[in-house]
């Protein structure tokens, strides 16, 4: 009984093994299947994800899932709506560069693709724009990394495909 209640719940799960999904502060893994571990007495089921890039395992409890931000890749939609912020007019607050990077930060651990290309949007300088601080640079690959290999996955592409892509989309706008 335990077992076909336990095998009931696999199959509801809302990822399955194989899929590629987002987890806010990490950006875009791959799920490797489900696995069950005791922690401090208690047996967990956990999803394994695998962010290549950064050559991390990440074990989420299934029960959490919602509470940890996981989530499936964004639809076409709303990559769209990303693309087309990244064409908007560049919104930048006349504030401290600590202040600003701050509020940059949380858009990228947001996981949100739109506030995320917001961050890339407001950070993209073009060759005849002066040069940015080091931390800039860092925070704008670090948007431009994550925003393209969402993009890369929803397009089913080479992340240099979406890394030109959305260079191209830039410096356009």
């Amino acid at each position: 009984m335990a077992t076909s209640t336990k095998m009931k719940a696999l199959k509801d799960l809302e990822f399955g093994k194989g899929d590629f999904v987002v987890y806010p502060t990490h950006g875009v893994g791959k799920v490797t299947g489900v696995e069950e571990r005791e922690i401090a007495g208690q047996k967990l089921q956990l999803f394994v994800v695998s962010f290549e890039k950064e050559r991390m395992i990440l074990r989420v409890p299934i029960e959490k899932v919602k509470d940890s931000g996981l989530r499936k890749l964004s639809n076409r939609k709303v990559i769209d709506t990303a693309l087309k912020t990244l064409k908007g007019k560049v919104r930048v607050k006349r504030t401290m560069w600590s202040r600003r990077a701050q509020e940059y930060e949380a858009k990228i651990n947001s996981g949100d693709p739109v506030a995320i290309a917001e961050v890339v949007r407001d950070l993209h300088r073009n060759a005849d724009q002066p040069d940015q601080s080091y931390s800039e640079r860092q925070m704008y690959q670090a948007a431009l990394e994550r925003l393209a290999r969402e993009l890369a996955a929803v397009d089913s592409v080479e992340h240099e495909v979406a890394v030109d892509k959305l260079e191209t989309l830039l410096s356009a706008a």
